[in-house]
């Protein structure tokens, strides 16, 4: 068995038989443990009691962050003509159609969301087994299949963050950096639940929220009172 260091230990220490803890306690002692030397991500890890291989159980939505997410957001649009320049304006660092397409489909894909305006479709279909398990697909139902390119455009630069349920049902973001203020982060972290929760599908049985988590980049995770942090 590999000796943990000195810091993993310690992180591990103070974390040991801590459990279901408020928004505020758990982020409060994620916090203190990212001790790295860079600003570490705050991430959240939710269970969730659905099938994803059923099509009405499927969660996926969209959350603009109160205090944004503290990554710097690359957003690559597919649009032509004035949507093009549009979308250049908004701030999108790739803009483009067929040549965006080769570009993807070479392998070089430098951008963490994609967005296209509706016929744009038929070409962004070809990528669907390259964009899709990257969760980089655009979707009209997030917000990412659209003519206003403007506002999608800035949505995504100022913090917007897209989920979607995993195999196993679970759903997972960043939330936020470790050097944001504690309030800040329990906004955060609140506000995605809130989503979350509200993204409910119809086919959902049973427990919707069965375990809620929350850890820094390098930290341990924490696990925090599911019904308090749903606001049950």
């Amino acid at each position: 068995m590999a000796k943990l260091g000195k810091r993993t230990r310690a992180a591990r220490e103070a974390v040991a038989g801590k459990e279901n803890l408020s928004i505020e306690e758990a982020v409060a002692l994620v916090k203190s443990n990212a001790t790295s030397k860079f600003d570490e991500t705050i991430e959240i890890a939710m269970n969730l009691g659905v099938d994803t291989r059923h099509a009405d159980q499927m969660v996926r939505g969209v959350v603009g962050l109160p205090n944004g997410t503290g990554k710097a957001m690359r957003v690559a649009v597919f649009a032509r003509g004035p949507k093009a320049d549009e979308a250049k304006e908004a701030g999108a660092d790739i803009v483009g159609a067929e040549d965006l397409m080769e570009t993807i489909q070479g392998g070089t894909i430098e951008f963490d969301r994609c967005i296209a305006t509706p016929d744009m479709m038929p070409i962004v279909g070809r990528l669907g087994k390259v964009l899709g398990p990257r969760n980089l697909m655009p979707n009209p139902k997030v917000g990412t299949v659209t003519m206003d390119v403007k506002t999608a455009v800035e949505a995504a630069k100022g913090g917007e963050v897209q989920f979607k349920a995993e195999k196993g049902g679970v759903v997972h973001a960043g939330v936020g950096k470790a050097s944001f203020d504690e309030a800040k982060l329990v906004e955060n972290v609140r506000a995605f639940v809130s989503a979350v929760a509200k993204a409910k599908p119809s086919g959902a049985k049973g427990t919707y929220m069965k375990k809620i988590a929350l850890s820094s980049t390098m930290g341990p995770g924490v696990t925090l009172d599911v019904a308090a942090a749903a606001g049950e």
